[in-house]
């Protein structure tokens, strides 16, 4: 059908899913396909870590200086990383804390159905985590166990918080340490 200028004109009344959310989020997914066609999963998971850990950073100040407070506690970071999931979309809860570890899992990614086949957006997570709570309790490893990007019907996320503890040594993920005193 071809249209006319009337048609056109009228483009604005057109019910399209385009909107800010579901462009950023199609712009990251295939830019992220994209590396990891390219250079591969590891390298692209590498280059996607550097830009969690900067937002990790950005995000943990925000916190810090709303809540005016220099340093987060155990049950404050736990607090954190479950409002900013939420704030973005994301369901992530906790369901285990204790010394050692925070566990959280989530049932609903933020890039929605844009994450499926993109593991290597999962290192924001892992970032973002590590990096807000090793910057506030000094050390912080993140085992990503499960994953919605990897086929998982929901995610779990396990933050060790003691780098001596048996737990910790035999997880998988990567570590994080504090960068500001």
């Amino acid at each position: 059908m071809a249209y006319t200028r009337h048609d056109i004109d009228d483009l604005k009344k057109l019910e399209l899913p385009l909107e800010r959310d579901w462009f950023m989020r199609n712009l990251i997914r295939e830019l992220s396909g994209l590396l990891e066609e390219m250079v591969g999963l590891e390298e692209t998971a590498g280059f996607i870590s550097v830009v969690g850990q900067h937002i990790g950073s950005q995000i943990n100040q925000l916190y810090r200086k709303e809540m005016n407070i220099p340093k987060l506690d155990r049950e404050q970071v736990a607090e954190v990383l479950t409002d900013l999931k939420r704030r973005i979309k994301g369901d992530f809860e906790v369901i285990e804390q204790d010394d050692n570890k925070i566990v959280l899992v989530n049932k609903r990614c933020p890039f929605g159905e844009k994450i499926k086949d993109r593991p290597s957006l999962c290192m924001i997570t892992s970032n973002v985590f590590g990096v807000i709570t090793a910057d506030n309790l000094g050390y912080a490893k993140v085992d990503l166990e499960k994953a919605i990007a990897r086929g998982d019907p929901g995610c779990r996320v396990v933050v060790y918080l003691d780098p001596e503890s048996e737990q910790a040594q035999a997880a998988k993920g990567r570590e994080y340490f504090e960068t500001e005193k």
